[in-house]
Order: structure tokens, then sequence, then C-alpha cells
């Protein structure tokens, strides 16, 4: 009887259209890439390509050597750092101010969205989000001006009301207490209103139906936002917050600038105008690029640390 010949164990050749689905996958995001190719291009361009400028902080840098012609100081730079009091004070009141700004400011565009949200009238609610977002546009020069002119002790709207109501007047602007309420309470009226619209975004993908579903259970708005809306959102607010404890460490300069005084420099000095004073005031280029550099890795680890207790609920950004 004749044998029959074995099975080959060789599978047959692949064809190209097997061969290269990457090839295939690649041609149909060729629109996408294009598109994204602007912003890599800048990033690469001024986010990365300056991180080289960090070798500052460990040199003795002098515009006449350049960069590479300085002297090298290893980190001298940062042992000054962290023995002047006043890098000291001022990475403390950067802590203090940003997890303060973070405590004060974070909740308030949930609740605003979430008011948004439950606002039937439609010409209403576009006319007060209209309100409530126009102030992110204003910069801080007409912010700041705005609210010096409110609070001036000689010539301030508040403090004419004060007077009436005191006998006299208060200096809002100079009392550390005051001034950090008055800088608190103007960053969350320029910015909570547009933080809204993110929250907004995803109170949108909720699906009604469950609204409907624990109305008919008799459950009232409050039991619906604690059970439906707070937990339909709560990925977007966890993201918010990891990205929120990167910026920690940074407190805007424009705000800080613009609202701080020398009576209250003891409280409202920050890394941000320290740079500006050290740096490109005083031509300490070394010291301020130590700064940074130790603001930089300080916030990397601040969202390390938050998205390794976000991955705990499941929640994490990665």
């Amino acid at each position: 009887m004749k044998a029959t010949p074995a099975a080959s164990s060789t599978s047959p050749p692949a064809t190209p259209a097997q061969s290269s689905p990457n090839r295939r996958r690649l041609k149909q995001n060729i629109p996408w890439l294009i598109m994204f190719a602007p912003v890599a291009v800048y990033f690469i361009l001024f986010k990365y390509v300056p991180m080289g400028g960090l070798v500052i902080a460990f040199k003795d840098y002098h515009f006449l050597h350049g960069v590479w012609g300085s002297e090298w100081a290893g980190l001298k730079n940062f042992q000054m750092l962290f023995t002047d009091p006043a890098t000291i004070t001022t990475i403390r009141n950067t802590l203090m101010i940003s997890v303060l700004s973070m405590v004060v400011g974070f909740p308030f565009p949930i609740v605003l969205a979430i008011m948004f949200n439950e606002v039937r009238k439609l010409w209403f609610r576009k006319s007060l989000q209209t309100l409530l977002y126009l102030p992110h546009f204003l910069s801080w020069v007409i912010v700041g001006g705005m609210v010096i002119t409110l609070f001036s002790q000689e010539t301030g709207a508040v403090n004419a009301l004060w007077e009436r109501l005191t006998g006299s007047t208060y200096p809002f602007l100079y009392n550390e207490a005051s001034w950090l309420t008055i800088f608190l309470g103007s960053g969350v009226w320029k910015e909570a209103g547009f933080g809204a619209i993110i929250y907004l975004a995803a109170l949108a993908n909720i699906d009604p139906h469950l609204y409907e579903a624990a109305n008919l259970d008799g459950a009232g708005k409050f039991k619906q936002i604690w059970h439906i809306t707070l937990p339909g959102i709560t990925p977007v607010i966890v993201l918010m917050l990891i990205l929120g404890m990167g910026r920690v460490m940074e407190v805007g300069f424009d705000q800080v600038y613009m609202l701080q005084n020398p009576v209250v420099s003891n409280i409202s000095e920050v890394i941000s105008t320290y740079i500006y004073r050290m740096g490109l005031q005083g031509a300490q280029f070394s010291i301020t690029t130590a700064m940074g550099m130790f603001e930089a890795v300080i916030g990397l680890i601040l969202v390390i640390a938050a998205n390794g207790v976000a991955r705990r609920f499941n929640q994490s950004l990665w």
C-alpha cells in the first residue's frame, strides 16, 4: 500500500496583506500623523531641547565663558539653595500658596459644572456661563488692577464701605492674612468658570436614563448628584487632580507679581518671582536654574505619587 506523504510542517508564505499590517495602519493614520507633527515639533524644540540648559545648574555660569566654558560647580548651587534662609522661605511660600490654591480652588469648577448641568433654562445657562467664563480671558494686569482698585486703603470701594461700617479703613493688601485671602479669591474668580468646561463635557457623557431611574425610585436631586453625577465624573476629577499635583510647585508669576508689595513679601515671595528677581534682574543664572530644576523634580515626584495612589482605586492615568 502506497504511503501518503507527511503533511508539511512549514506554514504557507504570508501574503503581502498579512505581512504588512503595520504598513496599512500607518497609511490609514497618515492624516492624523500630519496633524500631530506640528505639536511634536513644538514640544521637541521648545520643551525638550531647552532641557540641555539644565547643565547651568551644575556650573558657575558666566556670560563671557558661555555654558560649556563656565567652571563646573557640582552641587554647590543646590547647597546654597537649601542653606539660604531666603530661598527656604520662598519654597515654603510656594508650597503653602499652591496647596491652599488647590484646596480652595479645585472644588469650585466641579460645583459650577454641576450647577450648570442642573439649570434647565438654556438662555439663562448660556448667559451665566458667558459671565463666568469671561474673567479667564482677562490678563492678570487687568484683574490685578481691578483688585487693587477695589481693596486700596485710600480709594478702594471696599474700604469706603468698610469705613462707613466701622469708622476706619483696613489695609487689606498690606496684611498677610487678608492679602492671602484676596489672592486665593481672585484666582478662583478668574479661573473657576473656565475650568468647569472640562467637567461639563464629562457630565454630558452620563446616561440620562440613570437619572430617570433614580427619580422613579424616589431619589432627590442631592442623592442623584451624590450617587450618579459625582461617580460619573470621578475619572475626570482624578485626572485633573493628578495634573494639578504636578503644578503644586508652580505659582503663576503674573498673579503674584501684580498683587504683591514689599509689606507682604514675607508671604508673597514665591519661586517664580524669585527666579525673576534673582535670575533676570540679578543675573544669578546658576542658582535660579537650580531652583527651577528643583521645582520640576518635585512636580514629577508628586505626579508619580498621585498616580500611584489613584492606581489603588483603578483610576490611574497610566
